[in-house]
This record gives structure tokens, sequence and C-alpha cells, in this order.
């Protein structure tokens, strides 16, 4: 091993210790934060007083100490009294509510006042400027209603100087429609999506960035030309983003004058950010969680205890860490590759991930 590579090594390792070291702490402050009695939720309070049988704010010292928490439930978050989530110290803030899910059932609610603000915010760090020029527009072709990405990307538009535009989309309903085998009217909704977009961006020139679905994006360009309607940048996200797909757009539909930032979100993790691609990642779609405020592990289905070796598949796990919101160790729907850190995100990142495929026959993608 040459000088420079031991070297370069090196200072990698420096840098996962320290966002490790920073991982902790932040740890420390959440766990300690949500379960004291003066600023604490009432569920986790609760929870402590009559599930646990010892304190968080004592046996949790570590990130790797969550662990000793049984696994989070997501029908803990399905129904109400919604602001059993909200800690006594945020109380008589104006709160937010957020939905995922609920094609079928009760929706999963998240409530917020500021997560979904500072997501954004820190995302917006990650843009190139010069695609996503300061004061340019901006316009959301996605779910829309009680969905946390509507008013996020408004807030990132607001946050980078310029005004959001948005159209009404229904994600549940087109979902019923592919149920029902309605896929004629189901593609016709989509044509309204794209319809209602297209006539928004012709009428505002100044609009230069948007946000996106796979399938969506796909439709968008079938009708127009997205760099002739003035689109400098574009961040996408969705279960249809595989690195098919990421070739595709990036080659076919946008060609070299847009950017393309592929994402990976959702209500209750917030956002995970790409890693700019490099020709060895043969278009591998690479995303890093939002360290500290959120991980991402990928734990071996079986036993969701175990994290995989890099460059297996596993299920992910996702644990939420803000003075808002306390999820820890909560197995989304999602598979993935697990990635190793890198240089300009010291901690493990996730590679394609895709719908976990022990249920993909009961996931119905709509738009996405």
């Amino acid at each position: 091993m040459s000088q420079a590579t031991t070297s370069t090594a090196a200072g990698l390792s420096a840098q996962i210790a320290a966002a490790q070291a920073r991982l902790d702490a932040h740890t420390r402050e959440i766990v300690n934060w949500h379960f004291s009695p003066e600023t604490g939720c009432p569920f986790w309070l609760d929870y402590a007083a009559t599930q646990l049988g010892w304190d968080p704010r004592k046996e949790i010292q570590s990130y790797p100490d969550l662990g000793k928490f049984p696994p989070f439930q997501d029908e803990w978050l399905r129904g109400g009294p919604v602001r059993k989530w909200i800690p006594r110290g945020l109380a008589g803030k104006p709160a937010f509510i957020f939905e995922t899910g609920g094609s079928t059932g009760v929706p999963k609610s998240r409530v917020q006042m500021e997560d979904f603000r500072i997501d954004y915010e820190n995302f917006s760090e990650t843009l190139p400027d010069a695609c996503f020029p300061t004061g340019a527009d901006w316009i959301s072709v996605g779910p829309s209603g009680p969905r946390r990405l509507r008013l996020a990307v408004e807030h990132l538009a607001q946050h980078r100087g310029g005004i959001c535009f948005t159209v009404d989309l229904d994600p549940r309903w087109v979902i019923k429609l592919i149920k029902w085998g309605e896929i004629q009217m189901a593609e016709r909704y989509k044509q309204h999506v794209v319809d209602q977009s297209l006539t928004i961006m012709k009428a505002h020139e100044n609009i230069k960035c948007m946000f996106t679905t796979p399938k969506l994006l796909e439709a968008i360009c079938e009708k127009v030309s997205l760099e002739k309607l003035g689109i400098e940048g574009i961040f996408c996200g969705g279960t249809e983003m595989t690195p098919q797909f990421h070739r595709f757009a990036v080659e076919e539909l946008l060609g070299p004058n847009i950017y393309f930032a592929p994402t990976y979100g959702n209500t209750l993790m917030g956002l995970a950010v790409h890693k700019k691609p490099l020709p060895e990642d043969n278009w591998a779609i690479i995303y890093y969680p939002p360290s500290p405020r959120a991980m991402l592990e990928v734990v071996n289905p079986d036993r969701p205890t175990e994290l995989v070796g890099y460059g297996q598949t596993g299920r992910v796990r996702l644990t939420t860490l803000t003075r808002e919101t306390f999820i820890p160790r909560f197995l989304e729907r999602d598979e993935c590759e697990r990635e190793a850190p890198c240089e300009q995100y010291p901690w493990d990142g996730v590679r394609n991930v895709r719908p976990f495929s022990r249920f993909k026959t009961s996931v119905v993608e709509g738009v996405y």
C-alpha cells in the first residue's frame, strides 16, 4: 500500500471516528430529551414507565446502545391521539401533521414543527448553485395533500430565494385505480398531473428547478424538452429509482445540461442524499442519511439486530433522532446493499434501495 493510500485511509478512519463520536453525543442528548419528565413526549414517558423497566437516560450512552430498545412498531403511529408524540419541551408550538402510507387502513402520522424545514435546509447545502440557482422558482410535481413532501419542497424553494409552484396529486387514488384494474384510468390521471405541470412551466419562465418522481419525469419528458423549458436542476425520488432509470434519466431524458439529483426520503426519516456518481459505480444509486438526525442501517431480514457486511443485501432499518421525533430501530419496507463510509459522508450508506422483495406482491407503486 502506497504512502498516499495509507494516509487517505487514516484520514477516513479519523473522519469515521469523529462522526461516530458526534452521533453518540447526539443520541445521548435526544434520548435524555425524550425521556426527561420536563421535556419528554407522553408516549415515550409512558413507555419507559410501563414497558421498559429501565431508565434510557442512564442506559443509553451511545448509538449502539439503542439496540436495547425493542423494535419500533409502525402500528404505534396509526391513529390518535397524535399529541402523545409532542414533547413537553415543545408544547404550544404550532404543529403540522404529516401522513405516510394510507393506501389501505389508517395512515401512519408524524407530528412536526420545524423538522421538515431543517431537513430540507440541510439538503439544500448539497445542491450545486450553478444548477439550482439562488432566486430561481421551483415546481413540485409529486404528492400533495397531507404529505410532508409538498411543504418541504416549498420551504426548500423559499430557503433558496424562490417560489414553489405545485400540482394536485393524490397517489392513494392512483393506487386504488391500479388495484381495481383500472389501468387506463390511472394513465389518464397521470396525464392529468403532467398536463397541470406543463401548463405551469410554460406560463412561468423563472421556473428552473423541479422535484418529481421517476414515472412522472419520464411522462413529462415524453411531451417536452425540459431543457428548452429552462429547467436546470431536478431532484427526484421514489421506489422506481433504479440504476437503469438513473442512466436513462441522465443520458436520454435530460442530457448533460440538467443536473439530476436522486434522493431517498420519507416522512419518518427526512432525506438521504446521493453521492455524486463515479464511473466505477455503474449507475448505482448510493445514498447517505442525514447523520446524526437520522441513520440508515442494513440488517439481516431474519435477524434484524444484525448488520449485514458491506456490499451485502439486507433490509433497511431506520433510526430518527430529533427533538421532535425519536424512532429507534424501525424496519422499513425496503431492501438494499450496505455501502461503506466515504470521505464526504463518513458513515454507512445504502445502495440501490428498492421495495423489500418479500413484500413485493403487496406493494403497488402508483405514480412513484
